[in-house]
């Protein structure tokens, strides 16, 4: 017996209908929607595309996103500054530093939800090696405890 997965994220919000109407329009995240390719749409669920999944517990104080907030979402995305580019064309506020970007991990971005939560948006090279001459993502070990957890140049 072993967990296979997240199998939810369930958090309080203070308008719970508006904050989940925000993820459906610009992230396209939320129960009825569904990842390219990922199948059809539930009801109640978002059907996203398998891949991996960081859970890293960071230092309590850490500054990688802000002190009165328990968490942060990182959502894997693909062609990462055109959502860049759209995110910023519907008035919100996206962060970009060229130090979160690494070769072989991938492109980093961060915006925040209408009540303030921290979501990162990562855009994860595909490798051109031996390892990875499929177009698969490269398999990244994890560092506990740093901010972007994933090394560069790992397989």
């Amino acid at each position: 017996m072993a967990v296979q997965g997240i199998g939810g994220l369930l958090f309080r919000a203070t308008s719970p209908e508006s904050l989940s109407a925000w993820y459906k329009q610009h992230l396209n995240v939320g129960a009825g929607c569904v990842s390219d390719g990922a199948g059809e749409p539930g009801e109640w669920v978002w059907q996203a595309h398998d891949g991996p999944v960081l859970f890293a517990p960071f230092t309590a104080d850490s500054d990688y996103f802000a002190a009165d907030k328990a968490f942060m979402i990182n959502f894997r995305v693909t062609e990462l500054d055109g959502m860049i580019e759209k995110l910023r064309g519907g008035g919100i506020t996206v962060i970009t530093k060229p130090e979160w970007d690494q070769r072989g991990v991938g492109k980093f971005a961060q915006i925040h939800d209408p009540e303030g939560n921290a979501i990162e948006l990562w855009e994860a090279d595909r490798c051109g090696d031996a390892d990875c001459s499929d177009g698969r993502l490269r398999r990244v070990p994890v560092q506990p405890l740093i901010p972007h957890i994933l090394l560069p140049n790992a397989q």
